[in-house]
């Protein structure tokens, strides 16, 4: 008989003995709690900190009270969160699609056709739907579960991408600028914002990972819940086709993984077009309900060019809000370059460059940006390598002061002062 065996307590009813398989399982749940905690801890208290000043604030003010609930108004400060974008998701959680193109009778300009819910994607109100019917909520609650269920998940999607890149401490401070970021008042809203990251994040994980079936399913998921998919897709088949030049993972998971990647995306836009009776009906659509549309960014320079000298005369101009849009605007070629000095894995690189293009090069209301850049995670990377050399107290400060303002310039700017 072995030692370790001699020193074993008795079975029996005063010594039960643990299952060598539950020892197992606590240890690995006491390890994935030690770690991912401290992440979920991190954005969960800086993240409601920004958010408990974007109520203040939406309180305080009070202007949301005498403005139409499907515009940023409501009777309850809450209410604003799912008030523009996300009227439209409730109501395609309630109702369905029934996509057409119909014309607002003498209507001549930007506006020529009356809004329809196919311009938005239908994963996340399927979600809602789904959380709805399962637990009982409202449609606004399992919107807002959706969202913040989705925002922890990038969380940790981010912070194990970084983690990858610059360890443990910059994955936190990643995690940490998730929740502080200009645009991510939506996280704790009724967009799809949040599940859309958590799919491009942990997207970009299985690309780097080398997981290129759960790449591709992520990736086509990701395709049912926002248009810019199109640039996840870019990357993933970029780094398939680098993948089969190494002859890394042999043919068939990279091929799979580009075979299923835009089936979301496009199986979507050909349902829409379809049943619209148009090949470029959802075009037609963004174009004509919402004046969005591809403009080589003509656009975006007139903005460029106008907000610097404080002249506000063109298309859709909201001045505080656009002013911190151009400040983001600004910054992302700037973070892109301190990214491509780190040599980061290519699906981060074209994710971002191409999102970032996409975004650019449409006409649309220009303050939104902000909101749109969001999902762009890897831009937290070289933040997060940089900053994690600040001692506790002095990343706390930075972090914590960031989170209170953003109550204000990721939350109230957006929705109130702007159109989100």
């Amino acid at each position: 008989m072995s030692t370790a065996e001699l020193l074993r307590p008795p079975a029996g009813p005063g010594h039960p003995r643990v299952p060598r398989r539950s020892g197992k399982f606590r240890r690995r749940l006491r390890g994935t709690a030690g770690r991912y905690g401290p992440v979920l801890l991190t954005y969960g208290l800086l993240k409601l900190a920004g958010f408990a000043v974007f109520m203040y604030l939406l309180d305080s003010a009070g202007d949301f009270r005498g403005k139409n609930p499907r515009f940023g108004g409501g009777e309850h400060p809450w209410d604003v969160l799912a008030s523009w974008d996300g009227w439209w998701y409730q109501q395609i959680a309630a109702h369905g699609y029934d996509p057409a193109l119909v014309p607002v009778p003498g209507a001549k300009g930007l506006i020529t056709l009356e809004g329809n819910s196919a311009a938005f994607f239908p994963l996340y109100p399927a979600l809602m739907r789904l959380v709805s019917e399962c637990t009982g909520l409202g449609l606004y609650g399992a919107g807002l579960t959706v969202s913040v269920v989705a925002s922890f998940v990038a969380a940790l999607g981010i912070y194990t991408v970084t983690h990858r890149l610059g360890g443990h401490r910059a994955g936190l401070v990643a995690a940490g600028l998730w929740a502080v970021w200009p645009g991510s008042g939506t996280e704790w809203s009724g967009y799809s914002e949040s599940l859309y990251t958590a799919l491009a994040a942990w997207t970009c994980h299985a690309v780097m990972s080398r997981r290129w079936l759960t790449a591709g399913l992520l990736t086509c998921a990701a395709g049912l819940c926002r248009p810019t998919a199109v640039a996840l897709v870019a990357a993933l088949t970029l780094a398939a086709v680098l993948s089969l030049r190494r002859r890394e993972d042999g043919p068939r998971r990279p091929l799979a993984a580009v075979a299923i990647a835009p089936l979301g995306l496009f199986g979507y836009l050909a349902w829409v077009n379809h049943r619209m009776g148009d090949l470029n009906g959802y075009s037609k659509l963004q174009d004509g309900a919402w004046a969005h549309k591809f403009d080589w960014g003509a656009h975006t320079l007139t903005v460029l060019t106008s907000v610097p000298v404080g002249h506000f005369d063109y298309l859709f101009a909201m001045p505080f809000e656009d002013v911190i849009g151009v400040c983001v605007v600004l910054a992302v070629p700037v973070l892109t370059v301190l990214l491509l000095r780190l040599r980061p894995p290519a699906v981060l690189v074209v994710y971002t460059v191409l999102s970032y293009l996409m975004v650019m090069t449409t006409q649309q209301i220009f303050g939104n940006v902000s909101r749109y850049l969001l999902p762009l995670f890897p831009l937290f990377i070289p933040l997060a390598l940089a900053m994690r050399r600040l001692r506790g107290p002095s990343l706390t400060a930075v972090l914590g002061t960031a989170a209170l303002a953003s109550g204000s310039y990721a939350g109230y700017v957006l929705f109130e002062l702007g159109v989100p």
